[in-house]
């Protein structure tokens, strides 16, 4: 077998995917007012042309004072509402399927760092190890914030949206609340075990699952690397990997995005298994595999001005066979070339146009 496993079509729930390949939600900073533009709803409906089984928006931020970490990107909240419904119907009419990725920044303002909308939300009044940036979050605070998650799921389905997903990696206010160096919390929203920190993550998911009903997709993306440190972890045992992610699955998720760096890596000693691989087999859901996925460098490389070029799937394929995962989420190869799928199909890689960081911040 071949490439062609990944055109096989695949049904989660009530979503029909047409192959197994997904956008990776990719936050484009182009939104001025927060607002979501023509030129974003233009980039969604290219990559739906482009035959994209499933396109995820980047991040978008729930309806709180705090929850946006720029004042470009775009928000979900009621203003937003008529252009995030224009998105949908260009992807649908496009042939396409699309989901909204829900987000709370937390207490981590990298981008922007001297925007504070509202004194900053996050458990314990961290943006990172060590560095307060507020007080920690009251209860009434965390449960508003759960409530505004269900909302806004609520609301998403009413626009037409064909699944949500939750935010809850690399560093942002769920993945706060799963990390013991940003959670000190001692109440029921913390502790000293990773069981004990997933409490804020499941009440989020309930809320959303009661908002959507039992038929819509609800996914979860999470990592253990932190944009505030690619070498963190949350589970450092498969024993802890199990008591983070089966929780999020019993609570309701119907599919786990696992974030790594690089889709290769093992997540353990003694197994081949990458982090989708071992969710899967914990918890017996549908995973996504991402992380430099279809380049020859790793996706933190463009940082330092690496110019990645396109690579075959050779690694990736072998990995799919053996059920390590359902679906591939494509990131930056995908930004570069919105007929990526289409050359991936037609085994036409000297076609693809590379991924250069000065192009980065164009939304095309």
């Amino acid at each position: 077998m071949g490439i062609e496993v990944f055109f096989e079509p695949i049904t989660i729930g009530n979503l029909q995917l047409r192959n197994r390949f997904v956008m990776s939600p990719m936050s484009r900073y182009s939104c001025p007012g927060r607002v979501p533009n023509t030129e974003l709803l233009a980039y969604y409906r290219r990559r739906a042309e482009g035959d994209v089984g499933l396109i995820y928006t980047g991040a978008a931020a729930i309806d709180r004072p705090a929850a946006n970490n720029s004042p470009v990107l775009a928000d979900f909240r009621p203003i937003c509402y008529p252009v995030w419904r224009c998105c949908v119907d260009a992807v649908h009419e496009a042939g396409g399927l699309i989901a909204i990725q829900l987000w709370h920044a937390g207490g981590w303002f990298r981008i922007a760092p001297d925007y504070k909308p509202a004194p900053l939300e996050s458990p314990s009044g961290l943006g990172a190890p060590g560095k307060t940036v507020g007080e920690a979050m009251s209860e009434q605070a965390i449960a508003d914030t759960i409530a505004e998650f269900g909302k806004a799921a609520a609301s998403a389905r009413d626009l037409g949206f064909d699944a949500i997903e939750l935010h809850a990696a690399h560093g942002f206010l769920i993945d706060q609340f799963f990390w013991a160096e940003t959670n000190h919390r001692s109440d029921q929203w913390g502790g000293p075990h990773v069981a004990d920190r997933v409490n804020f993550a499941t009440a989020v998911i309930r809320e959303v699952r009661a908002a959507v009903g039992p038929d819509m997709v609800v996914s979860i993306r999470i990592s253990q690397w932190k944009e505030q440190d690619y070498g963190a972890r949350i589970a450092e045992t498969p024993d802890e990997l199990q008591a983070w992610v089966e929780p999020l699955a019993d609570a309701g998720v119907d599919v786990l995005n696992c974030s790594q760096r690089r889709f290769w890596e093992p997540e353990f000693e003694g197994s081949d298994l990458n982090l989708a691989g071992w969710v899967k087999k914990i918890t017996g859901k549908p995973t996504i595999t991402v992380g430099s996925v279809g380049l020859d460098t790793e996706v933190m490389s463009f940082f330092n001005g690496a110019v990645a070029q396109p690579t075959p799937l050779d690694a990736l394929v072998e990995r799919f066979e053996r059920g390590e995962f359902d679906l591939v989420a494509v990131a930056r190869a995908l930004l570069a070339d919105p007929e990526w799928v289409h050359k991936v199909q037609d085994g036409t890689y000297t076609e693809i146009q590379p991924f250069d960081k000065s192009k980065a911040d164009i939304v095309y």
